[in-house]
């Protein structure tokens, strides 16, 4: 098995506020990420294809398809949006970086083929990223 990655970025703004809580328990929770005025980061995104390398093309898949395919499905949905507001899929969740994470998830599987899709790696800030690795 040979994992192959790929890293791209996008900036994204939200704020994490749930209208249900209070204010204080909003700002208990969730800290500076409660800013009534939003909040941005420079998220990179990394994923990572598992699988065989083709005998003829020795890939596990074409990086630069890849490439093609997460900007259309990632930094084209996401890069400069404010995700409580311009995302749909974030409309009724908050945009943590989780969801965010399974988010893509959702919108890059159906779009690789010949291999398979091991893991969206999230970084948000130089000391906070998740991994997901789908629901096996």
């Amino acid at each position: 098995m040979v994992y192959l990655t790929r890293r791209e970025y996008f900036n994204g703004a939200h704020k994490l506020y749930k209208a249900d809580w209070t204010p204080e328990k909003n700002a208990e929770v969730f800290g500076k990420c409660a800013n009534k005025h939003y909040h941005g980061h420079n998220f990179d995104v990394y994923v990572t294809v598992k699988g065989s390398p083709d005998p003829d093309t020795g890939f596990i898949m074409n990086a630069h398809l890849l490439s093609k395919i997460m900007k259309r499905e990632i930094v084209d949905r996401l890069d400069h949006k404010n995700f409580n507001l311009d995302v749909p899929e974030f409309k009724n969740i908050l945009g943590t970086s989780e969801n965010v994470a399974i988010q893509i998830w959702k919108w890059l599987e159906p779009h690789i083929t010949g291999c398979e899709l091991h893991c969206v790696k999230l970084v948000e800030t130089e000391n906070i990223y998740v991994e997901y690795f789908g629901e096996k």
